[in-house]
């Protein structure tokens, strides 16, 4: 025997799929339906407007009566045929025929009492149930409606009643006996009755619940239920774009997921399952074909232990906190919360501890608020009042969060990534337990961070891709080519290192564009002159913060970034950045980001400001930390320089050199901010801060590549005309250098082995041996000469200059920092 039991939803809005699945299973199937789509909803509407309706007037719950009938009819027409239209309104009508009569005794009332709105209840389930047998019947099955109250015995606790299990099986069994095997028999779910024949409900996911029952009364192979989603998701959907379906759940782990508020499943659900050892499976309507979640009493195991299941949010909460003072030795506040809310009738969500009971934190539904306060102060008050304990907080807009796993308490650092997870989006923690079962780790978080709270976790463990969350700030030569490739290499990216590095943002000078959901990076340029709006970087950043991994990108050339890094640091966002000037400002700003950096627990990181994409400041920074003692370091730091010293060697005129450079975008917007040797004493003077020296950039002996004439005009026109009559003058210079077996090159040297420092930055000539002469194009190299390098320095050398290198460097910031945060 197999059971299938189908949303109303489902029945609703895919009757004809509802129909096919049915007839697919064969014979031995029973069939359970919930009433169609929202129809328990408009049942619950036409009791109300019968009660508020005037005396012995129920016109208006009729009129929710017709517009109820006339959907049925309509949901099975559609998958029938109009020919059918008058059977089914035939059938519609004679199943609801009493319905006039109870709703027309509610209106002379004025009352419902819970066991009449049973009675009313119930005939959602019984035209589902109904339409559904009649439609197998005119594809040519056996079919017949099958009322789930002449076989589901309960108490009088109408509305929620609860089965009395003996009772029930033995009547599924007796009523088995006259069912035939080529029959279908289509079950109303929800319902049930006393011992006296008085209609009742079953509550919440009642036809779950039915289903579930009637499975293991006949001893069932299997029960599926048929719904509007894939199976039991690993997130709320709604939530997190990335949740699939869990392929497999204990028993253990969905009584867990149900008692935290998951809609798919009520606890009560699964215990028929558990005592029989049936196992369950949750299909989708909307896409048959696909395996759904399997739940069944074998728990997860193998390469599975270290993979929570799912990460549940359950909203319309309360949280009360209870929180004794010094005079509250002994007075028991948990255990005396705990039982107050009890006899109150109050469900407790959560609850966390403090030290010996001597405080507690308690979350309720929102629903019974009042009664749980009303409970918690008739308790205390005497308590406040003599000041053994602090007034009552409540706090209501907050949402528990739970990561909910079969083998958690197997796997180490659970706890450590759950909660790590919410600390790097700077989403506050309010209450946090683990629970007993060791299946589930929650924490009760503001109502805001939801969103943000739930695709973080759900990320961290791995559920899904890493997702990252890129603001880029400068859409110039750099960050032109950041975006492009940012698109290139997406798919390589989330197929190769399950990283979904998204484009959040696009900031150029006076415009901004952004999405939650991520820009695509080739149309982002077009995006931003289409959409652009002015921007505010505060507001910005604020929608950053709220997202997984976010990271400031700078691909600006601007002065007055500093207060823009703070301001991202503060919210919790990493900063990468291309931009030079923040740290070579005054050496009170270095040493403000970087502690800023340390404060918040985020990266910034900025290796491409020193050699576009060379490994430059990365190590220094490792040759540093390992206690090396760094004497000399001597390099070529701009790749722009070292390529205009080399096609000045090569022969070609000075100006026509730069106006290349300019074109193969080696130099910043106007030459003259390369020319004039201060990008690279900028550069220098990063190497020095990173080594310890507290240098200012005045420090620096900077001797430019041209005469400061040349370097005064601001005019692009101006300036490369005074290049040009600088061409003859230049090139005699490059001759005598020649003569004398040299190579011009812009050295920067920063040496540490005198008493005080030097910094220093200019054209020179060096002879044949010197590792710089080795440069072409545009390459840059930096040689550490350290105690543990004395003999032979340590040299890093390669291309130094460029958008699509630089570019590439600053993608590597942010993939070693993602990376990084995952433990990679």
């Amino acid at each position: 025997m197999k059971v299938m039991k189908f949303g109303g939803s489902s029945v609703a809005e895919r009757f004809a799929q509802v129909l096919q699945i049915a007839e697919d299973g064969g014979d031995d199937t029973a069939i359970v339906v919930s009433a169609l789509g929202d129809t328990t909803d408009q049942l619950l509407r036409a009791i109300e407007e019968a009660r508020e309706g005037k005396k012995g007037q129920s016109e208006p719950a009729l009129d929710t009566l017709r517009a109820l009938v006339d959907r049925s009819v309509k949901v099975a027409t559609d998958a029938l045929g109009a020919q059918h239209e008058a059977e089914l309104r035939e059938l519609v009508d004679r199943v609801t025929a009493d319905l006039p009569r109870l709703l027309s005794g509610i209106a002379a009332l004025e009352e419902c009492s819970k066991a009449t709105a049973d009675r009313v209840l119930s005939f959602g389930e019984r035209v589902a149930a109904s339409l559904v047998a009649f439609g197998l019947r005119q594809r040519g099955r056996n079919a017949e409606m099958v009322d789930s109250g002449t076989w589901t015995v309960t108490d009088d606790s109408f509305g929620s009643a609860a089965v009395l299990w003996d009772e029930s099986a033995a009547r599924v069994r007796a009523l088995a006996i006259g069912w035939h095997p080529a029959t279908v028999y289509v079950h109303t779910g929800f319902l049930g009755r006393t011992r006296g024949g008085r209609p009742t409900t079953l509550g919440r996911n009642g036809s779950d619940y039915t289903a579930t029952l009637l499975a293991r009364a006949l001893s069932a192979s299997e029960i599926t239920i048929w719904t509007d989603v894939p199976g039991v998701m690993t997130g709320d959907p709604s939530l997190v774009d990335e949740a699939y379906p869990v392929p497999h759940l204990s028993y253990r782990e969905t009584l867990e997921l149900g008692g935290l508020g998951l809609r798919i499943l009520h606890p009560r659900t699964i215990v028929p399952l558990l005592e029989s050892g049936i196992p369950l499976r949750i299909r989708s309507t909307l896409d048959p074909a696909a395996e759904g979640t399997r739940i069944d009493a074998v728990a997860l195991g193998g390469t599975a232990r270290d993979r929570p299941t799912c990460v549940t949010s359950l909203e319309d909460v309360v949280l009360f906190e209870l929180e004794g003072s010094q005079k509250s030795e002994g007075i028991g506040i948990a255990p005396r919360a705990l039982s107050a809310l009890a006899e109150a009738g109050v469900d407790v969500w959560f609850a966390s501890l403090a030290p010996r009971g001597n405080g507690i934190a308690i979350l309720v539904a929102r629903a019974q608020v009042d009664r749980a306060r009303a409970a918690l102060e008739r308790v205390f008050a005497a308590d406040e009042v003599r000041g053994a304990l602090q007034k009552l907080r409540t706090t209501d807009d907050v949402t528990l969060l739970t990561l909910v796993a079969e083998a958690m308490g197997q796997a180490p650092n659970v706890a450590g990534r759950f909660f790590g997870a919410l600390g790097a989006l700077g989403i506050n923690v309010r209450a946090a337990t683990q629970g007993a079962t060791s299946r589930a780790i929650s924490a009760v978080v503001s109502q805001a961070d939801t969103p943000a709270a739930v695709r973080a976790v759900h990320a961290a463990f791995n559920l899904s891709r890493e997702q990252v969350n890129l603001l880029l700030l400068g859409v110039g030569t750099v960050g032109s080519q950041v975006l492009s490739q940012l698109g290139e290499q997406r798919e390589a990216r989330l197929r190769d290192h399950d990283l979904d590095l998204r484009l959040f943002g696009v900031a150029g000078r006076t415009k901004a564009v952004h999405r939650a959901e991520g820009l695509d990076p080739t149309a982002a340029h077009e995006t931003l002159q289409r959409e652009g709006a002015p921007w505010n970087i505060d507001a910005l950043l604020d929608a950053l913060a709220r997202l997984p991994v976010p990271i400031l990108v700078d691909c600006t050339a601007s002065d007055d970034m500093a207060p823009v890094y703070l301001a991202a640091l503060r919210r919790g966002i990493h900063v990468v950045a291309a931009n030079k000037k923040p740290l070579a400002d005054t050496f009170a700003q270095y040493t403000s980001l970087r502690a800023a950096a340390r404060r918040a627990h985020r990266a910034y990181r900025y290796e491409t400001t020193v050699g576009a994409s060379l490994p430059i400041v990365e190590t220094l920074a490792n040759l540093v930390r390992t206690g090396d003692r760094v004497r000399l370091v001597e390099g070529s730091f701009s790749g722009t320089l070292g390529y205009l010293s080399n096609e000045v060697m090569a022969g070609v005129p000075l100006s026509r050199a730069v106006a290349r450079a300019k074109e193969l975008g080696y130099t910043e917007p106007h030459p003259r901010d390369d020319l004039s040797g201060k990008d690279a004493a900028r550069k220098a003077l990063i190497l020095a801060r990173e080594v310890g020296l507290p240098a200012e950039l005045a420090q620096v002996v900077v001797a430019p590549f041209v005469p400061e004439s040349i370097l005064a005009h601001e005019d692009l026109g101006d300036f490369f005309a005074a290049l040009e009559h600088f061409d003859a003058a230049f090139d005699e210079r490059i001759r005598g250098l020649k003569a004398e077996g040299r190579v011009l090159r812009y050295l920067a040297r920063i040496d540490l082995t005198q008493p005080v420092p030097t910094l220093e930055v200019g054209p020179v000539g060096v002879p044949a041996a010197h590792p710089a002469t080795r440069l072409r194009g545009s390459e840059a190299f930096v040689a550490f000469t350290t105690e543990r390098y004395a003999e032979y320095p340590l040299v890093v050398q390669g291309a130094g200059a460029g958008g699509a290198v630089t570019a590439a460097g600053v993608i590597a910031d942010v993939l070693a920092l993602s990376q990084g945060l995952r433990g990679r």
